[in-house]
């Protein structure tokens, strides 16, 4: 689908917004200078009749991504958990994205029940309400399990979702192809990468299976996390397009009245939520990466609830130390080891001067400490972090947006709960807990333990390996220097003797 055509698709979006009326809000949002706005109305105005005019009874915003589709309303999503980049007003209209979106009909839900799981569904459900909860890509239903009698929600996909998000992405793809023909400074930070990046994410929210693998991992991560847990999935109530869960009953996050009433103290609900994010990112690797107040609830005895595991971020363990380092690195004001551990992982190109770079850094973090804590925002970090890395060549890491993205909208989902949450203070425990387990002799002798599993599984095939690549290299050498035929043995028997060593190391290390 991609192509010229999406083009269309680019001119329709800036009209829309300046049709609804959102364009004004968001420049007002941003603070624009004067010459981007009068370039945007310019730009916006004489096309706005091509726009797509969306639900009046809706916010101009609102109205505008949710009139655009399901990749813009989940950009408004992230952007709603952020009053403080956006104003408290915009944050206040895009907050109807995230559960609120106008519903298809039961009898279509049911269509799709029965389809997906081969059964009619009275006999799967004594009971199945009209929705609950409308988001860009499904919807969930309030139900009771003939079986058992066991409350559950169902999630249903939206019929056509995978074609209109397809439809979406490939606009995207354009989009990033044309700023790195218009803007070749722009590559550095792999814009079509980027959008790949999060295409793969959200194809996981289409396959609902794989959001119930996700939830069923999580729930195993992190059973041992006080005041924090999942509803379980109902594998036989579940397939592509329908995932069954027990149903979770709370307050939602967005509700500070609610939770007052309730007594639930909500600035320890924001560094509880921050914590686990942390302990989920850093501890397992594996984290809830669409942590927004619509997918959050409290329950009565203070526990977060958190559901919707469609999007799930995942490092390595060694990403994990290099971002632990980088942020205990800023913690400590050790801007010269953040510099190191950033050339180390190979974040920035060699040829760059690490005492320069250091001084940069410096320039980002040192603004930070000393601030009132209202004042301290991952964005602003983020955003300082983005001029640095410009500046030293620093491309795009991949594997790293999704989890820079998850700390803003946490950041952001603490911030609703308490404005006074200083994320450096709450982050500080958990980063030198993990350092103290990661990087001490505890850690160097697990690192060396997995090494040993890691060749007992090729033990037996060691000795084929390695004369495998001494046969490689030998005829290479033959060629080139056109090796006399009796120094062929000479190889061989290196070959056997390096064989021999392997084994017997392998052996001394299991």
């Amino acid at each position: 689908m991609r192509g010229p055509h999406n083009i269309w698709r680019l001119v329709r979006t800036g009209a829309t917004l300046e049709r609804t009326g959102a364009m004004k809000i968001i420049l007002d949002a941003y603070d624009a200078p004067p010459l981007l706005r009068m370039a945007a109305r310019v730009a916006g105005w004489p096309f706005q009749w091509l726009g797509l005019k969306g639900d009046p009874a809706m916010p101009p915003a609102t109205r505008a991504l949710t009139a655009l589709g399901p990749a813009y309303i989940k950009f408004g999503q992230v952007l709603s958990t952020r009053p403080d980049l956006v104003g408290e007003d915009l944050a206040t209209q895009l907050r109807v994205l995230q559960d609120r979106l106008p519903p298809f009909s039961v009898s279509t839900a049911k269509q799709t029940i029965e389809d997906e799981l081969e059964q009619p569904v009275d006999s799967i459900y004594s009971e199945f309400s009209e929705p609950v909860a409308a988001a860009s890509i499904a919807q969930v239903h309030k139900a009771r399990l003939n079986e058992t009698g066991e409350v559950v929600a169902v999630k249903v996909l939206r019929p056509g979702i995978e074609r209109a998000f397809r439809k979406d992405i490939d606009a995207f793809y354009l989009a990033a192809s044309i700023i790195e023909i218009l803007s070749p400074a722009s590559r550095r930070l792999r814009p079509s990468d980027v959008v790949a990046h999060f295409d793969g994410v959200v194809r996981g929210e289409l396959d609902l299976r794989l959001e119930a693998a996700s939830a069923s991992t999580f729930a195993s991560n992190t059973e041992g996390d006080a005041g924090f847990a999942l509803p379980a999935v109902r594998w036989q109530q579940s397939g592509r397009r329908v995932m069954t869960m027990t149903w979770a009953e709370g307050i939602p996050f967005g509700d500070n009245a609610a939770l007052d009433a309730a007594g639930h103290d909500r600035r320890k609900l924001g560094e509880r939520v921050l914590t686990l994010f942390l302990n989920h990112a850093l501890r397992d690797g594996y984290f809830h990466a669409d942590m927004h107040q619509g997918n959050l609830k409290v329950a009565a005895d203070g526990t977060i609830l958190a559901y919707d595991f469609g999007i799930m971020g995942h490092i390595d363990e060694y990403t994990r130390r290099v971002y632990a380092e980088i942020l205990y690195g800023f913690i400590k004001r050790d801007y010269m080891r953040v510099a190191l551990v950033h050339f180390e992982a190979g974040y920035v190109p060699a040829d760059q001067d690490v005492d320069e770079f250091a001084r940069a850094l410096r320039a980002v973090g040192e603004p930070i400490f000393g601030m009132d804590a209202t004042k301290i925002s991952m964005g602003r970090l983020l955003s300082y972090l983005f001029d640095v890395t410009e500046r030293f060549g620093m491309e795009t890491r991949t594997e790293l947006i999704l989890l820079q993205r998850t700390m803003v909208v946490v950041e952001g989902v603490a911030r609703s709960l308490s404005p006074q949450i200083n994320i450096w203070e709450v982050a500080r425990p958990v980063v030198e807990a993990y350092i103290r387990r990661s990087l001490g002799p505890r850690a160097l002798m697990r690192d060396l333990g997995q090494t040993a599993e890691v060749l007992a599984r090729f033990g037996p095939r060691l000795p084929r390996l390695v004369q495998s690549a001494l046969s490689e290299q030998m005829h290479a050498f033959e060629t080139e220097h056109r090796t006399p035929r009796r120094h062929r043995w000479l190889w061989l028997g290196a070959g056997v003797v390096l064989g021999g060593g392997a084994t017997a190391l392998l052996a001394a290390l299991v």
